[in-house]
């Protein structure tokens, strides 16, 4: 077993599983909580994501593979994608590659949000690119359900800031071609209020700035 990511509400590890390479994702105990409510919080968590994971693939996203979960150790065992993040390649490819792949970002983002899921840690991190050119949509802890137009515009909210940040040079052009994708998942109208709602969210975040 090898850790590969140590996070804050939960670890990763790849492991040798039945001769198949998968990851385990592991809720420990936080103790400064109340056992029973640890325990009620790390289950009700270990239940929710692989139930979001299903209705994402329902919904046409490609999402890992879920293979066991164990509700009373807090672990799942899920399928380990073979490729790489997003994050490491949307810089070095070129422009029509880049293109082709916020466009289908974009899609998938739609698709998540047309059947009520709204990730919740959209970054280019939790989106693998396999071989195929296929993007895999990982890390649900987050996630949750609704069709509110908050949680969409604070979603893509945050794959904007993470373009932004991270691929800064290619930003502008990704998340206009993000929001594309988006919009032939969800239709123009959708995509209209919920770029209005980024700029409201936008908008707030520069007033809280402003203000301290």
């Amino acid at each position: 077993m090898v850790l590969i990511k140590k996070g804050a509400e939960a670890s990763l590890f790849l492991e040798d599983w039945h001769n198949r390479k998968v990851i385990m994702k592991r809720r420990f105990p936080k103790r400064y909580r109340i056992n029973a409510l640890d325990r009620m919080i790390r289950s009700q968590r270990t239940m929710h994501e692989p139930n979001i994971i299903h209705k994402a693939k329902e919904a046409g996203v490609p999402t890992p593979i879920i293979f066991m979960v164990d509700v009373s150790e807090a672990n799942i065992i899920m399928e380990f994608v073979e490729g790489k993040q997003v994050k490491e390649v949307l810089d070095h490819v070129s422009t029509e590659k880049r293109v082709a792949l916020s466009k289908q970002i974009g899609k998938f983002i739609g698709q998540l949000h047309r059947h009520g899921i709204i990730h919740g840690d959209l970054t280019t991190s939790n989106m693998i690119i396999t071989s195929y050119g296929t993007v895999v949509f990982i890390d649900f802890g987050l996630s949750e359900r609704s069709i509110e137009l908050e949680p969409k515009g604070v979603d893509l909210h945050l794959m904007k800031r993470t373009l932004y940040s991270t691929h800064y040079k290619h930003a502008k052009e990704c998340f206009k071609t993000v929001m594309e994708g988006y919009a032939e998942s969800v239709g123009k109208e959708e995509t209209k209020k919920v770029s209005a709602k980024i700029r409201e969210i936008e908008k707030r975040g520069r007033y809280v700035a402003d203000r301290e």
